[in-house]
């Protein structure tokens, strides 16, 4: 499926998702998005040298938020 183009989109975590992209684009990765702030954090589209499509995700990290019923520390 990956060599013909035909596997669905796929994605990637990173710590940094702009210097991964920086990186990845020198080495001569062809990126459809750049790197973009989103609700969840911050992501960019690129394709592999088959056509297939995948997601390089820099996850938001959680605010810390008390439990139900429970003050805070």
């Amino acid at each position: 499926m990956i060599a013909t183009g035909h596997l669905g989109p796929g994605a990637f975590a990173t710590k940094d998702c702009r210097a991964t992209y920086r990186e990845l684009k020198a080495k001569g990765v062809e990126f459809i998005e750049e790197p973009e702030e989103r609700f969840y954090g911050i992501d960019a589209a690129f394709r592999d040298p088959f056509g297939n499509h995948w997601r390089l995700t820099n996850a938001r990290t959680p605010s810390r938020r008390p439990e139900p019923g429970r003050a805070e520390d």
